[in-house]
């Protein structure tokens, strides 16, 4: 099965010009912005001080926990994305954090498990909305502690055998993502053993 690590869940209908204009004023300072070619691309400028306005994707993790042939789904409780359809425990990394505490976070948010994360088995972009482009670590983990329970955002969370056959999932990377660890035995990359656990 060949890698995949670019998805669309839309197709793009504004140009990076018109995304600049958008940033009307400076976060820094509050002055008008403008619109200017900057570093090779259009970015919003702020009229008042250096500030240039840079739209990066957001970073985030997606945590495959497996077990024995089943796997990790949660039924998400969505106000932007994915309302009432699966996927792995996944979420933004946070400022002050490194990817692999989020990844730890994360599912004792979403599940109340404690897990210990193995490898990083893909790195993939997701273009979700016109608003949410996001770069996501995606890990491989076991279960160390805890009871699988819906926390923080899942309506429910479940063990689902491998079998070749989804319940609504809200991101298309996470079939894919699954589907390529069970048919290929993918072990990926180790992580740092010092930050793979609670």
């Amino acid at each position: 099965m060949q890698p995949q690590q670019v998805f669309s869940a839309y197709q793009p209908m504004i140009s990076a010009a018109e995304d600049a204009q958008r940033e009307r004023y400076c976060s820094r300072c509050g002055a008008p912005c403008i619109s200017e070619v900057v570093a090779g691309g259009v970015r919003a400028s702020c009229t008042a001080c250096p500030a240039v306005h840079y739209k990066n994707p957001q970073p985030a993790i997606a945590v495959l926990i497996v077990d024995k042939g089943r796997f990790v789904l949660g039924k998400r409780i969505s106000k932007s994305l994915g309302h009432g359809q699966w996927c792995m425990p996944c979420g933004y990394v946070e400022f002050h954090e490194d990817y692999l505490s989020a990844a730890v976070r994360e599912v004792k948010e979403e599940t109340t498990l404690d897990i210990r994360v193995q490898s990083i088995i893909s790195v993939v972009t997701n273009y979700l909305s016109p608003n949410i482009h996001s770069l996501v670590t995606v890990l491989l983990a076991d279960v160390i502690g805890g009871e699988l329970q819906a926390a923080d955002g899942m309506e429910e969370v479940a063990w689902f055998p491998y079998t070749g056959d989804f319940p609504e999932m809200a991101f298309e990377a996470d079939t894919h993502i699954i589907r390529r660890y069970f048919e290929t035995d993918l072990a990926g990359a180790p992580v740092d053993p010092n930050f793979a656990s609670a």
